[in-house]
């Protein structure tokens, strides 16, 4: 499979080579729909919590007698009855994440690249080696492209990330850390050259 080479001005600078295996595999949505669910988990962070009737500081005498005084019967002052006491069954700090096969989230990288692919919304760059150090120069590029947002994956410098991280339409990321959920929120996906070599030795 070829595809154009371009440079971030948008020229055509040579060919590239797309492994059929990544680019061009069955879609099923099932799987990207496993995979984004399994990302999202592992996002969540379980800190909520409320107080159970050991966490309540508080005596634990009995208040009062059991028999002989016409009131219900009561053990601790800490019950969730009383104002000021436990929570019963309330959430506690717990995490969310749960494991998927290997071959599953692979598949699903593999889908989501498909999926970009056979809607003409991954661009090839040659490299990400530009002297850019406003956000302003960064605009001028990004505008070569007719895309409402961008992940471009690849080796970036650091002059390249201050200059793009204030455009909340464009994303960068190194190639070991594509994901599917990135892929899926952003209309185009940009990948080096540097990153096509990764991604064939990371899911081949």
């Amino acid at each position: 499979m070829e595809c154009k080479l371009v440079n971030l001005s948008n020229d055509n600078v040579g060919i590239a080579q797309l492994n059929p295996l990544i680019f061009s595999v069955e879609q099923k949505l099932s799987i990207l729909y496993d995979v984004v669910r399994w990302q999202l988990a592992k996002r969540r962070v379980g800190t909520h919590k409320t107080k159970g009737i050991s966490d309540i500081s508080g005596t634990t005498a009995k208040p009062y007698s059991q028999k002989r005084t016409g009131r219900a019967r009561q053990g601790s002052l800490r019950s969730p009855q009383f104002r000021g006491g436990g929570i019963i069954f309330g959430p506690v700090v717990r995490s969310y994440a749960y494991s998927l096969n290997k071959k599953v989230r692979k598949f699903g990288l593999k889908i989501a690249l498909s999926l970009k692919y056979s809607n003409n919304q991954v661009v090839v760059l040659d490299n990400l080696d530009i002297d850019v150090k406003k956000t302003s120069e960064m605009c001028k590029y990004i505008k070569n492209f007719k895309f409402s947002s961008f992940l471009i994956v690849g080796d970036y410098g650091d002059n390249l990330l201050y200059a793009a991280r204030n455009l909340h339409y464009v994303n960068l990321i190194k190639p070991i850390g594509l994901n599917v959920f990135d892929i899926l929120n952003h209309e185009c996906v940009m990948l080096t050259s540097g990153a096509l070599k990764h991604l064939e030795g990371r899911l081949l």
